[in-house]
């Protein structure tokens, strides 16, 4: 049985029910699922099917696709989220290879920017090392041990 996530809260959902289980939020009707192989000039590696049907055009998330966490996913939902090992992160990443406050996320118009806010171990976007750059569908950023895939809701379906 195929299952589908709520827009609110992520529960996953029986992909037959029109409302959350969880949080009682309409469910959406149609799915509409992509595909993304990860960037890194090499190999292109596996893909990641991202579900769509639940974005708004300027939203985005992160996928997590390696480290303690895989499989989660963390919206981008405000101006700015930080990235780090401070409990108070709003992406809370728990390992020694993160810093307290290792990298932030800023949502301009439109764009999203990955910063890195002077981590010991480095912030990287397809695996070079940066200190900020805008972040396109499908970008591999590596924090730490973590790799997470980058998706945005204007990319094509």
């Amino acid at each position: 049985m195929s299952e589908a996530p709520c827009p609110e809260c992520g529960h996953r959902n029986p992909s037959s029910a029109h409302f959350c289980s969880s949080c009682g939020a309409e469910l959406a009707p149609a799915e509409i699922t992509t595909s993304h192989a990860v960037i890194d000039g090499g190999d292109p590696g596996p893909l990641v099917d991202i579900d769509r049907s639940s974005f708004r055009i300027d939203q985005a998330l992160f996928l997590v696709l390696q480290g303690p966490k895989t499989g989660a996913r963390y919206a981008l939902d405000t101006e700015l989220v930080c990235i780090g090992r401070h409990p108070e992160s709003d992406i809370f990443l728990d390992d020694i290879t993160v810093s307290r406050r290792h990298a932030e996320v800023q949502h301009v118009a439109g764009r999203y920017t990955v910063c890195d806010v002077g981590s010991l171990n480095g912030t990287y976007v397809n695996r070079k090392i940066v200190d900020k750059i805008d972040l396109a569908d499908g970008d591999e950023v590596q924090i730490g041990k973590y790799k997470l895939v980058f998706a945005h809701g204007t990319a094509p379906v």
